[in-house]
């Protein structure tokens, strides 16, 4: 049996937390961030967890 790749895309999106979680940046803060209140743009700087309905996917791009 061959070894498994890592989905390159998906390493340079998502790291792994030492407790095992997922964690990803927040959508939204690339561009046309002068109608969005400071506030908003401050919050999305912020990483988030993964939904436990897309972490199983996200693990078998991920297999370490």
């Amino acid at each position: 049996m061959r070894k498994m790749k890592t989905h390159r895309a998906s390493a340079k999106r998502f790291k792994r937390t030492a407790t095992g979680e997922l964690k990803r940046y927040k959508a939204y803060k690339s561009h046309k961030t002068g109608k969005k209140s400071a506030k908003r743009v401050r919050n999305l700087r912020k990483g988030t967890l993964v939904s436990a309905s897309d972490k199983r996917r996200i693990n078998s791009m991920l297999p370490n």
